[in-house]
Order: structure tokens, then C-alpha cells, then sequence
């Protein structure tokens, strides 16, 4: 079986931790800050960090219509945290100059978690994944929500409703459409792969 190269966008957030992430799961991660790079790979990570800073730096490194182009094409990615909101074809209390990438057909809402129930970690069941009947312990990070999903995209997780969970409870985490995949969670840093070796298989499956 091929191994796949898989892009991590390296200007913000858990670069280290998704590429060892990934090298467990069976893939050669690859670090992306230039579209020649973008060129080498088979699929890409987008990390967490800050949305806006992020989106400030891709366009600065000449790296925003490189990824659109390839996003349109058909290539896996998977964003986790900012880079949920850096997929999100809306987003909910964005900067006026902010922009996204684009692809998914959800609305997220920046800082959600951080601003109204701090960080925190929970047991989520997530569809899809390897075993998933064994939740996967998530942490959050002052992480987006998403607000509303739209017909072609897919709720993967929710967070379990109950009292402890306050705000947070019954909020959509993970979500789907094709060829992308986005968290609001932190799976680089849980030590659970599951997350990880999903993304793997969209990538061979492609």
C-alpha cells in the first residue's frame, strides 16, 4: 500500500503534534508555507492556533487561491479548531477582513467555547471513526462551535447533553462533507489517533 504524503500547513498552531499524529496513522506528513510544497501532497492538515492570523499569514505566503484551487479540485483536507473555521463557508462573529477557504456548507461560530464555557475536555462518540462505540476523549481549546449545517454536509459528533456540559451541550464538533473533514477539538494532543487514521483513509480512498 502507497504511502500517502499528507500536507501540514505550517504557519500557526500544532504543526509537530499533527505531523506525529499522522506518522502513526501510516502517513509522511509534510510541512506546507509555500504553493510548491502545496504541489507534493496528497492531502492537507489545517491546524488550530488563530483563525485570523492564520488566513492573514496564507495570504501573505501566497498560499490562498493555491488552496482553494486544490480544495476545489477534490483534495482531502482536515481542520481542526481554527482550521475548522478556516473550511467553513460562513462564520459567526468574524472579523469584517476576515476570509476562509471555504467548502464546507456549515456556520461556525469563532471563540464559542472559549468565550461562554473555557476550555475543557469531553467523551465524545464520533461517527466514522475506528471502534466507534469507544468514545474519544476531545479537548477543547477556546474552540469554535458549529452553528447550523447545511444539506451537504454531515454531523459527525455532538457534544453529550447534560447539565455539567452547560452551553456546550448538544453542540455539533465534528463534521463531514466528502473530501472534508473538520473538528472543533484538539485530537493531536489527546493521544487517541482515531481522528487522525479517519483522515489517513480519505486520503488513500482518493
Amino acid at each position: 500500500m502507497t504511502t500517502p504524503r499528507i500536507g501540514v500547513l505550517a504557519v500557526q498552531g500544532d504543526v509537530r503534534e499533527h505531523a506525529a499524529a499522522l506518522d502513526r496513522s501510516g502517513a509522511v506528513a509534510v510541512p506546507v508555507r509555500r504553493p510548491d510544497e502545496l504541489d507534493g501532497v496528497t492531502g492537507l492538515i489545517i491546524p488550530g492556533g488563530e483563525s485570523t492570523t492564520i488566513d492573514k499569514l496564507v495570504r501573505a505566503f501566497g498560499l490562498q487561491e493555491p488552496l482553494r484551487a486544490r480544495l476545489a479540485d477534490g483534495m482531502p483536507a482536515y481542520g481542526s479548531c481554527a482550521g475548522l473555521i478556516m473550511l467553513a463557508d460562513r462564520v459567526e462573529d468574524a472579523r469584517a477582513d476576515q476570509e476562509t477557504l471555504g467548502g464546507l456548507d456549515v456556520t461556525v461560530r469563532r471563540n464559542a467555547f472559549g468565550r461562554q464555557v473555557d476550555s475543557f475536555e469531553a467523551d465524545l462518540v464520533v461517527r466514522g471513526i475506528e471502534d466507534e462505540d469507544r468514545p474519544l476523549r476531545a479537548v477543547f481549546i477556546r474552540a469554535p462551535w458549529v452553528e447550523s449545517v447545511g444539506p451537504a454536509a454531515q454531523v459527525l459528533a455532538t457534544v453529550p447533553e447534560g447539565p455539567a456540559e452547560g452551553p456546550a451541550a448538544g453542540r455539533v464538533v465534528a463534521v463531514r462533507q466528502g473530501h472534508l473533514l473538520a473538528t472543533s477539538f484538539h485530537p493531536e494532543v489527546s493521544g487517541d489517533d482515531r481522528i487522525h487514521a479517519l483522515f489517513v483513509g480519505m486520503v488513500r480512498g482518493r
